[in-house]
């Protein structure tokens, strides 16, 4: 078997190979300085109806309780930015979803792409043991990004990367392999604050620290029940998702379009006016939204998001 070093260099051309923008590697390790601030944000009910968050607390934090003998967290990212020519209508009239949304549900794509990186690194290097992670398990994906070189966790409290921004996909391997590690990069915030300045219902308390459950994307996804009455008026259209904190970002003038066509939006999805998603029927959401994280809010809650902008004073 190669040494550490080889064979992370080998991964890491794989996974460029297979598309991914970038990838670094982290020991596997417990996650030392995030447990506080983890327990913190619990503790302050800052996740509010997302008690996944508060599930597996040992394992979100220790990647060896995931994975038996792990060793080595690879973390990839891919990029989700479109094209300027395939951007949905973002007007004052328009409902804005997030860009993340606009095509094939990443956990699918991500998943398959890891899946061939796994393979590739079984058959390449031996018999390795582990497992593919695409934000569906408790794996703090965006604290091993950022252990392992691939950019910092901005005052919004998204990944930020000197090359392409945020609007990108984090995924994992994690295995028993050992490899060499990379090193953390430096934040490079600075003084801005633009997207502290920019939340429109103030959930960036502080720098570094969000307020989930105050969040946009929270009450238009998460929440599974009515919206409260002191965000009417200040959702600024978004009914699934919202970009505020990344579209303000300076980082954000370095994104490039994606290359991967399942990101691009369907010819239903662009077609679409605000009046026709008001009157879209069950069966016609299930058909546009088949294999889009669109689906997860269901009907009944794109239909109390849609009533919800439509009522705003």
């Amino acid at each position: 078997m190669n040494n550490a070093a080889t064979n992370a260099r080998l991964i890491k051309a794989k996974a460029l190979d297979l598309g991914f923008d970038f990838c670094g590697i982290a020991k596997a390790e417990f996650l030392e300085a995030e447990a506080p601030r983890l327990e913190n944000w619990l503790n302050q009910n800052r996740h509010g109806q997302m008690g996944y968050m508060a599930n597996h607390f040992d394992k979100r934090l220790d990647p060896r309780l995931l994975v038996d003998g792990a060793q080595s967290v690879v973390s990839v990212l891919l990029n989700y930015f479109p094209d300027p020519a395939k951007r949905l209508p973002e007007g004052d009239d328009d409902l804005k979803l997030s860009k993340y949304a606009y095509g094939t549900d990443y956990h699918f794509v991500l998943k398959d792409k890891l899946k061939d990186l796994l393979q590739f690194i079984q058959d390449e290097i031996g018999e390795v043991g582990g497992r593919a992670f695409v934000d569906s398990a408790p794996v703090m994906d965006k604290a091993w990004a950022a252990k392992s070189g691939l950019g910092w966790v901005g005052k919004h409290s998204n990944l930020l990367n000197r090359q392409m921004g945020s609007f990108f996909f984090i995924g994992e391997l994690i295995l028993d392999l050992p490899l060499q590690p990379d090193g953390p990069t430096t934040d490079h915030c600075g003084t801005c604050t633009r997207c502290i300045d920019a939340c429109p219902t103030d959930a960036i308390v502080a720098p570094y620290v969000v307020d989930g459950s105050r969040c946009i994307s929270y009450f238009t996804i998460e929440l599974k029940e009515a919206i409260p009455e002191d965000v009417r008026g200040k959702f600024q259209n978004w009914v699934f998702g919202c970009d505020i904190c990344q579209d303000v970002c300076p980082w954000n003038r370095f994104a490039k379009p994606h290359q991967t066509p399942a990101f691009d939006p369907s010819p239903e999805l662009t077609a679409v006016s605000r009046n026709d998603w008001q009157e879209i029927t069950e069966e016609v959401f299930k058909e546009v939204f088949r294999r889009s994280p669109v689906k997860r809010t269901k009907w009944e809650g794109w239909q109390r998001n849609v009533t919800f902008l439509n009522q705003q004073g």
